[in-house]
């Protein structure tokens, strides 16, 4: 059971290295670029200082991701530095993504901790250091490829407690969440959710509300609006987001769309875009 490839099909994230060297002093984020951050700690120390976080001090190699934009700031102490690899990212669907919005603002963890990453950090670590042809454009797809991974990891480990991902580490909702995942169209009801979890309507409910937050039938509908989000960004008419994403008419879907963010499909594209929106 693949519980990740259609998130990222539908999902995907793109990332850019915007810094590999050694840092002296402060680096300030703020926001502003609309897009998360990755860095990696290689070598040296670095102390994390930012929104309502106590300050880290990282003292051996780390990993620091972001996945929404923050205001944050890194001080690495001088003469010694700190060497970094950091990469910005964005994911498919804007910043409240399915993808992103299951994370916690931010992870920090011991590169020793995670060997599933440690051949492509190897190979991210060498890329670097190197001067070949291709080096930022290869480093970029890297980058994309350790984030897959670090989702793999954050399952493996069931290292979240709460949201999509920790209710696809649960061995009872995975294969229901899948399911709804993969035929968002599909007209599911609580029972037959709770009979691809092997379980009862009533104990499945309940677990679900504990682990993922919500309702199943408030999280159809998340993950339909989150489909349809990224379809109108994509400038594909109403009339056939519909149907993908399990409602018989463009106004029916409009009604859910109200429901789950008080706007109209047309209001919140011109809203994202700042311009007005061809629907029909």
């Amino acid at each position: 059971m693949d519980r990740l490839s259609t998130l990222f099909s539908q999902f995907g994230v793109r990332a850019h290295l915007f810094y590999n060297g050694r840092l002296c002093g402060m680096a300030s984020y703020d926001g502003a670029d609309q897009r998360g951050h990755f860095h990696l700690l290689q070598a040296g120390s670095v102390t994390l200082r930012g929104g309502e976080r106590k300050d880290s001090l990282l003292t051996r190699p780390s990993l620091i991701f972001l996945p929404r934009p923050s205001r944050y700031q890194l001080l690495a102490g001088e003469p010694e530095g700190a060497q970094l690899l950091c990469a910005s990212m964005v994911f498919e669907g804007g910043i409240d993504n399915p993808l992103s919005a299951s994370l916690p603002d931010c992870l920090v963890l011991s590169l020793e901790e995670l060997p599933l990453l440690a051949d492509t950090l190897r190979w991210m670590f060498v890329e670097a250091a190197a001067g070949h042809c291709g080096r930022e454009a290869a480093l970029d797809r890297l980058f994309e490829l350790l984030i897959i991974l670090l989702f793999r990891h954050l399952l493996d480990q069931n290292q979240l407690r709460t949201g999509m991902m920790a209710g696809l580490a649960d061995s009872r909702l995975a294969r229901s969440l899948v399911q709804l995942h993969n035929a968002p169209q599909r007209a599911w009801s609580v029972a037959e959710l709770a009979s691809e979890s092997n379980m009862s309507r009533a104990a499945y409910a309940a677990h679900f509300r504990v682990v993922i937050g919500q309702t199943p039938a408030d999280y159809l509908l998340s993950w339909r609006i989150s489909l349809a989000q990224k379809r109108l960004r994509e400038g594909r008419p109403i009339t056939l987001i519909a149907a993908e994403v399990g409602y018989e008419s463009p106004s029916a879907l409009a009604r859910a769309f109200r429901r789950k963010t008080g706007y109209s499909p047309r209001d919140w594209m011109k809203d994202v875009t700042g311009e007005g929106a061809e629907l029909s």
